[in-house]
């Protein structure tokens, strides 16, 4: 199982799009563990969506709509405003 989520930095009003197979140790990663990259400049993180696929396939492609300006306007006009 794979799963594609969303992360949010409230105090930069930044979001980051990705896709793991095991969600709690990368969002762990990125709030605590991670030594180098961009989303360790922007902690905290919280997560505000997630979607289940069962291929890596599908959630990279997922993962790749969700990254296009369309899906990142979705993420900020549908998503957001719920969080």
């Amino acid at each position: 199982m794979f799963t594609v989520y969303v992360i949010y930095a409230k105090a930069f009003d930044k979001i980051y799009i990705g896709y793991t197979s095991d969600l709690q140790q990368r969002i762990l990663s990125h709030n605590k563990l991670a030594k180098k990259g961009w989303t360790i400049r922007f902690r905290p993180w919280v997560i505000i969506h997630t979607e289940q696929f069962s291929t890596k396939a599908e959630a990279m492609m997922r993962e790749k709509q969700l990254k296009s300006s369309r899906g990142r306007s979705f993420i900020r006009e549908s998503i957001l405003p719920k969080n």
